[in-house]
């Protein structure tokens, strides 16, 4: 795109998860209209300037017949305006490089406060970044399908709402739809009975300080000597 610099992965990100929010949107027509109406280079600064009824006319009124409701719920993505349910978790920022050797994970939670979601009933996702001495709850999303969007598979429309992830917990899920997880490269982990997020990253904790396994080592950003240490280690 002329004018354009990359996106942070982040901005690509919030793009990709609006688009999927409105209607017979990819992030193709969802990017034409903030180019009508912000203009290149499309930066966060300028996001966080844009109001709902500029984005609403904009391209001709490309997005007029769109809900206000709807069109706000794609504008507080865009922005990265997420908050969470629960007050025990506040809902902090977070850059690319801010925590070295971390691991971003979704967790599957109706209560905002323990994995207890079924992956394809759970009312959220609760997104975290960790690492071994830090722990942040960066995003929470919804798991509702937006009004008048046509979704032809929920399985496939959740796992893309995760697709940053590297790890998922959840407290149950089915087979077809624990491929199309795994598809996207992430890695499921079923609990045995619904546990307290905060248990569970401590537990996580534990094993990126120690040995991670491989695949969670590669993930980590681990050289491969250093992988391979680890699976010698895990072996004996």
């Amino acid at each position: 795109m002329n004018g354009q610099a990359p996106f942070s992965r982040e901005l690509a990100l919030r793009i990709g998860l609006a688009a999927h929010a409105l209607p017979d949107t990819d992030a193709k027509r969802l990017l034409s209209v903030l180019t009508d109406c912000i203009g290149l280079p499309i930066t966060e600064e300028k996001i966080a300037d844009l109001s709902l009824k500029k984005l609403k006319t904009a391209k001709t009124g490309e997005f007029i017949d769109f809900d206000d409701a709807l069109l706000a719920q794609a504008l507080n993505i865009l922005k990265g305006v997420q908050q969470s349910n629960d007050d025990s978790w506040e809902t902090l920022s977070y850059q690319d490089g801010d925590m070295p050797g971390s691991v971003r994970i979704a967790v599957a939670s109706n209560d905002g406060l323990n994995v207890d979601g079924h992956f394809g009933a759970a009312q959220q996702f609760m997104i975290f970044q960790v690492s071994a001495d830090e722990i942040r709850l960066i995003y929470v999303r919804d798991t509702d399908i937006p009004a008048g969007l046509i979704v032809d598979d929920k399985n496939l429309y959740r796992a893309e709402l995760i697709q940053d992830c590297q790890v998922l917990y959840i407290a149950s899920v089915g087979g077809p739809a624990a491929a199309k997880i795994v598809k996207l490269g992430i890695h499921p982990i079923k609990l045995e009975a619904p546990e307290p997020i905060a248990d569970v990253l401590e537990q996580l904790q534990s094993v990126l300080a120690g040995t991670p396994p491989p695949w969670l080592a590669k993930v980590m950003g681990i050289g491969a000597a250093d992988r391979f240490r680890f699976e010698r280690e895990a072996t004996g």
